[in-house]
């Protein structure tokens, strides 16, 4: 697992689809739905950390990509 492709895939053996419209908003709700998943112990420790670092990678881009549009305002 290497993308948010991929953490999107995983979500969907469990019959999650994330779709919200903004790409920080669907990276915010598949953290929710690992979580959720994880608490339920569906996912193992090592899936659920992996998944949740590549996730908190991209929405960090993704706030850098907002404040860099809001700061060029």
């Amino acid at each position: 697992m290497k993308t948010v492709y991929d953490v999107a895939q995983l979500l969907k053996k469990y019959g999650i689809f994330v779709y919200l419209g903004k790409r920080e908003w669907d990276i915010e709700m598949m953290e929710y739905e690992l979580t959720e998943l994880f608490k339920h112990k569906l996912l193992d420790r090592e899936v659920y950390a992996r998944a949740r670092s590549i996730l908190k990678v991209e929405l960090d881009k993704e706030k850098a990509k907002i404040e860099c549009r809001l700061g060029d305002m």
